[in-house]
C-alpha cells in the first residue's frame, strides 16, 4: 500500500528529541494493569514460556496477543498499555514472554532472537485452542514486532483465519542496518544496557550448562556484533553475526505477507537505520501499511495529556475502522 499519512500527535515539550521519547516511558511509565493469570506453556523441544491472560468481564471472541521487545517481558509499559487499551473495548488480552524473560531462566541452552518465531506460533495455536476466537490481533514492539511479521510471513498457509490483523512498531527490519545504527555515538548507552542484562543470563547458563557456555572475558564485549559472534549465532545454527542477521531479519519475506499489517516507525528512533523503513517493499504491497511518524523514539510515542500512549490508539483505530484505501 502507499505510505500512509499521519495525524500528528503531540509530544510532551520537555521529550525533546528521540532518546527522550525512548528512555522516559522505558524508566518511568507506569500502567494501572494486571493481569488475570498466569499460564506455562509446555513447547515442543521441553522448554517453556510463561503467557499472562487479561480476560475480559463479559464472554468475547476477541483476543489480541502482544509480543515484547529484546530483554522485555510481558509487563513492559508497552505491553500492558496496549492490553488495558484492547481490554477496555471487550477484547482478552494475552500478553507472552520469550524464554527466558518471565523471571525464571527457560530449561534449555537455547534463548530467544529475531530469527524464530515458533514459539509465537505455538502461543498462537494454544490461544485458539484454549477458545475459538473469531477474531485474533497480532500486535509486536521492536523484536517482538520483528517476530509477529515472521511467524505470518515465513509459512502463509499456517496462519490460522481467525488473526485478522497485525500491528508492529519500531521494529529493526534490517538487523545489521540496526546493530551498526546502535555503534553510533549517543547511541551506545542501549547496547550497554543490553548487554549487561544479557551479560546476567549468560552467567546463569554458565552454571547450568558448565562448559557449553563461558561468560570469561564477557567485559570485552563491547557490540552486538561481538555478542552474536560468540553467543546468538553459535546457539541457534548460524555460521556467524552476519549470517544470523542476514537470515533473521524480517524485511526479505514481508512481500509474503498475506494478513492486513501495519509498521510503524519514527523518524526519530534512535535504534533503526534507513534500511528498517521499508519504504521500497510497501509501496507496491497488498497488505503491507508503512507509517512513519515524526515523533515517537523507540518504543515511546508518548503524547501529551493522553492516558494512552498514540500507539496504542494507533493499534486499535487499525483493528476497528476500515482499512485505508
Amino acid at each position: 500500500m502507499p505510505l500512509l499519512a499521519h495525524e500528528k500527535f503531540t509530544v510532551p515539550a520537555w521529550m525533546m528529541n528521540g532518546h527522550w521519547e525512548t528512555v522516559w516511558p522505558s524508566l518511568f511509565r507506569k500502567i494501572p494493569f494486571r493481569y488475570s493469570t498466569r499460564e506455562r506453556l509446555e513447547l515442543p523441544d521441553g522448554d517453556f514460556v510463561d503467557v499472562d491472560w487479561k480476560f475480559a468481564s463479559t464472554d468475547t471472541d476477541r483476543l489480541v496477543i502482544i509480543t515484547h521487545g529484546l530483554e522485555g517481558d510481558s509487563h513492559r509499559h508497552y505491553v500492558t498499555g496496549m492490553a488495558k487499551m484492547f481490554s477496555g473495548v471487550g477484547y482478552d488480552a494475552l500478553g507472552w514472554n520469550c524464554r527466558s524473560c518471565s523471571g525464571e531462566m527457560n530449561r534449555l541452552l537455547r534463548f530467544y532472537h529475531h530469527g524464530d518465531a515458533s514459539d509465537l506460533r505455538r502461543v498462537i495455536e494454544y490461544a485458539l485452542e484454549k477458545k475459538q476466537y473469531q477474531s485474533v490481533t497480532l500486535v509486536g514492539f521492536s523484536m517482538g514486532g520483528s517476530l509477529t511479521l515472521r511467524a505470518l510471513a515465513e509459512d502463509p498457509n499456517w496462519v490460522p483465519a481467525a488473526i485478522n490483523r497485525a500491528i508492529a512498531f519500531s521494529v529493526p527490519c534490517d538487523l545489521h542496518s540496526g546493530v551498526l545504527q546502535l555503534m553510533k555515538p549517543g547511541n551506545q548507552f542501549y547496547t550497554k544496557r543490553f548487554l549487561r542484562k544479557l551479560g546476567k543470563k549468560i552467567r546463569i547458563k554458565e552454571k547450568k550448562f558448565p562448559g557449553m557456555i563461558s561468560s570469561q572475558n564477557y567485559h570485552e564485549i563491547q557490540h552486538f556484533i561481538d555478542f552474536d559472534n560468540r553467543y546468538t549465532a553459535p546457539l541457534h545454527g548460524y555460521r556467524d553475526a552476519f549470517d544470523f542477521y542476514q537470515q533473521a531479519s524480517v524485511k526479505p519475506l514481508l512481500p509474503k505477507l498475506r494478513v492486513p499489517s501495519l509498521l510503524v516507525q519514527a523518524a526519530n528512533d534512535p535504534f533503526l537505520a534507513p534500511e528498517c523503513f521499508c519504504e521500497d517493499v510497501a509501496k507496491d504491497h497488498p497488505y503491507l501499511y508503512l507509517e512513519i511518524t515524526d515523533r515517537g523514539g523507540h518504543c515511546g510515542f508518548q503524547q501529551k495529556s493522553a492516558q494512552y500512549s498514540w500507539a496504542e490508539e494507533r493499534a486499535l483505530d487499525f483493528v476497528l475502522n476500515d482499512l485505508p484505501a
